[in-house]
């Protein structure tokens, strides 16, 4: 005899989804009801993307979101939608890493590297709007990202040391630039 089962809750629909995820545009079609953390590991390949508690506590999950740092695992797929989401593949320019990636290695920020991915996305964010932050800034940036490893001033540092690198090459570009000529009407003979 064969028992048929009554699903709880009906099934979600699927729509459309469309999304630039790390510079490359997705077209997926999504369950209506599907969080962005499940969209982005199970359908779009970004599994640098980690699931920690689901709940919003740990901040292993955090993207970029037109700029802004976001727990996906809270987020709703469908109100990505259009967005520009950055994970932390998307960090690195090619085969060139972040600043923030090169030394979250040298100084020791990740142990286990399991909550480094979103340590790394909410701290390029911090440094994209304050590339000089002190060490409560950074702190206060930080707070809603959970590590069982490093005990924090590791990774304090590793941020210190990123916003460090990328003052200098701000730096570097200011005096590389052109400048207009100082003497204008000169010729030189």
């Amino acid at each position: 005899m064969v028992q048929h089962r009554l699903p709880m809750l009906p099934s979600a629909g699927e729509v459309p989804w469309i999304a630039s995820v790390n510079g490359t545009e997705k077209k997926l079609n999504i369950e209506n009801n599907a969080i962005l953390l499940d969209v982005l590991r199970d359908q779009a390949g970004s599994l640098g993307t980690k699931r920690g508690c689901d709940m919003g506590t740990c901040g292993c999950c955090s993207v970029l979101i037109d700029g802004e740092p976001r727990l996906s695992c809270l987020t709703l797929a469908v109100e990505a939608d259009g967005c520009k989401i950055t994970t932390v593949e998307g960090l690195a320019d090619g085969h060139h890493l972040h600043p923030i990636q090169e030394m979250f290695a040298e100084c020791g920020g990740s142990q286990c590297g399991f909550c480094t991915p979103g340590f790394l996305v909410v701290a390029s964010s911090l440094l994209e709007n304050n590339p000089s932050p002190n060490d409560e800034e950074i702190k206060s940036a930080i707070e809603g990202n959970l590590c069982r490893c490093t005990g924090y001033q590791q990774i304090v540092d590793s941020i210190r040391a990123a916003s460090e690198i990328l003052i200098s090459e701000e730096t570097i570009e200011d005096s590389t630039s052109p400048k207009s000529d100082p003497h204008p009407g000169f010729t030189g003979e």
